[in-house]
Order: C-alpha cells, then sequence, then structure tokens
C-alpha cells in the first residue's frame, strides 16, 4: 500500500515539475470545525427512540424488548418468516438464541459459498454501534456478526442490540469502531431506484430487516 502510495506522488511531482511558480495555486487553509455530536436528545432513551424512528422510515421493522423477552422474540420473529434454516454467527449470545430449534440453526463456523448463503432463510446478528440521527445499524465483524457475506446474500436479516449501543450522530459511533476493521452500514432493507427511478428491493442485501433493540 505505502509503495504503491509513494509511486503515485512521485508522479505527481514528476508531473508538476515544471509549471511555474506563478501558476501554481496557493495552499488554501481548509476549516476542519466538524460536528462531534448531533441536534438530538441526550437521554438513552430520547436517543432510542430516535433511532427507531428513522429506522421505521426506511422500511424496516424496528422494535424494543426487555432482556427477558429477547430470545422468545428472536423465535418468533423467524417463525413468522417460515425461515426453516437460520444462520447464526459465532459468538451470538446464547441466550438470545436459545428458543430456536437446534435443527434451523447453520453456524459458521466452516467456509460458505455464496450458494450456500442463498440457501439460508434469515441470518440472524449484533451489531458494533446504531446511529440515531440516520437510522444506522454499524456491523464490524465482531462477535455475534459473522463476516460481510453473511448480512449481504440471505434474504432476511434479524438484527438485535442493546440500547447502549445506540449512539446520536455518526462522529460519536466512529470513535467506537476500529476505523481498520470491515465496516458494514446498514440504513434499511437493501434497496434502489437506479433503474428509471423505481424502487426496487433486495439489490445490495436483504430485502427484509428486522431489528430488535434490548432495554
Amino acid at each position: 500500500m505505502n509503495a504503491a502510495r509513494d509511486e503515485i506522488l512521485a508522479r505527481v511531482r514528476a508531473a508538476l515539475a515544471d509549471v511555474p511558480e506563478p501558476e501554481r495555486p496557493a495552499d488554501v487553509p481548509v476549516a476542519r470545525q466538524y460536528a462531534t455530536g448531533a441536534d438530538a436528545p441526550a437521554g438513552v432513551q430520547e436517543t432510542v427512540s430516535l433511532f427507531v424512528e428513522r429506522l421505521a422510515d426506511y422500511g424496516a421493522s424496528v422494535r424494543t424488548v426487555s432482556p427477558a423477552q429477547t430470545g422468545t422474540e428472536v423465535a418468533k420473529t423467524l417463525a413468522s418468516w417460515g425461515a426453516e434454516q437460520v444462520l447464526v454467527p459465532r459468538r451470538f449470545p446464547a441466550p438470545w438464541s436459545a428458543h430456536l430449534p437446534a435443527a434451523a440453526v447453520l453456524g459458521d463456523e466452516g467456509p460458505l459459498s455464496a450458494d450456500d448463503l442463498d440457501a439460508v432463510d434469515a441470518v440472524v446478528t449484533t451489531a458494533a454501534a446504531a446511529i440515531a440521527v440516520t437510522g444506522t445499524l454499524v456491523l464490524d465483524g465482531g462477535p455475534g456478526q459473522g463476516r460481510r457475506a453473511a448480512t449481504l446474500v440471505p434474504d432476511r436479516h434479524l438484527c438485535v442490540l442493546r440500547a447502549e449501543q445506540v449512539v446520536a450522530s455518526v462522529p460519536e459511533a466512529l470513535s467506537r469502531l476500529d476505523p481498520l476493521g470491515p465496516l458494514t452500514f446498514v440504513s434499511g432493507p437493501s434497496a434502489t431506484s437506479d433503474i428509471e427511478l423505481e424502487r426496487v428491493a433486495g439489490v445490495h442485501g436483504p430485502r427484509t430487516l428486522e431489528v430488535l433493540v434490548v432495554r
């Protein structure tokens, strides 16, 4: 990476070597007063409420559940989808998957091809963080999240996260994340309107996204 960068910069410098000094642009200072917060309520309850509202605007189903309800609600959601085979990534909290039939659970310990993932009815994951003002989930491949393809190929995605993982703004979320990690930002079910402005679901990810916020 560094060698390629150095080669590119060297070529740029060589190309600019014969540019007369009067023709060179001045080094214009750029203001970097980036926002580090958000115009969102500071309380956890208010922040979660904003997140639920924004994510629902994208067409996702979002519900808040108690810790005692979580395992049951995970099982009920997957049953309502008729999911017979569910991908559960490594280190997904056992209490949250305890009500799933063992025969329905597929782990991601072994190599799974795109065809294997396409045959899965749904994937259930955790998240690294969530952003209230944009209604966004952030996955970084951590415990219970699996690799990126696991949340892009299956048609349905159920995400479970704790209320304290929801922050108000993008800068707050980034401060909790490793910028070198495989970050995936999810704002609602996958959709595009690129062709004739007609909205099509399930283009770059699941058609159905449901989120359970545990608080």
